[in-house]
């Protein structure tokens, strides 16, 4: 078996080919200090092999909807810039079931209110328990968007 160090240094191209992720994306997640890179004699990029988990970490926890802010935390608290070990990713892990379980709920409600209007065919305003009608929304005070949707399906894509 061949032993692999993670301290190995890989360049960009290699980095984003294997994570997935386009190089643009590798250097803002380092201009975020989510992840590290060292330099080459040449002034090339340089990740630790070990960066390949913390970009699977970063994925996932995108994925299941938390805002970079959040996944800096998370990986704040690990020791040393490290990626998270199996302890790590347990606790980790059980707070985002909650954000999960939320996710299904919101989505489950967006799926049984859109359900009359989508099979009729006319996403009918007048059925349709989403529409804000006469802009009732803005003398509720409510948030700006689509405010009758689930507030988690109503977050703010992230501007770059």
């Amino acid at each position: 078996m061949i032993q692999i160090d993670m301290h190995d240094r890989l360049p960009v191209g290699e980095v984003a080919h294997r994570s997935g992720f386009a190089a643009s994306a590798l250097r803002y997640y380092e201009s975020q200090g989510l992840i590290a890179a060292t330099r080459s004699a040449g002034g090339q990029r340089r990740y630790e092999r070990s960066v390949l988990r913390r970009l699977a970490f970063i994925r996932a926890a995108s994925n299941v909807g938390l805002s970079l802010e959040e996944i800096r935390a998370e990986l704040d608290r690990l020791p040393d810039g490290r990626t998270p070990n199996r302890a790590d990713w347990e606790r980790i892990s059980h707070h985002w079931r909650g954000r999960l379980d939320e996710q299904i709920k919101a989505l489950q409600r967006l799926r049984d209110g859109l359900e009359n209007c989508i099979g009729c065919g006319c996403l009918s305003l007048k059925t349709c328990a989403f529409s804000n009608p006469d802009d009732q929304a803005a003398e509720d005070d409510r948030a700006p968007g689509a405010a009758y949707l689930p507030p988690l399906l109503r977050k703010p894509h992230p501007v770059r």
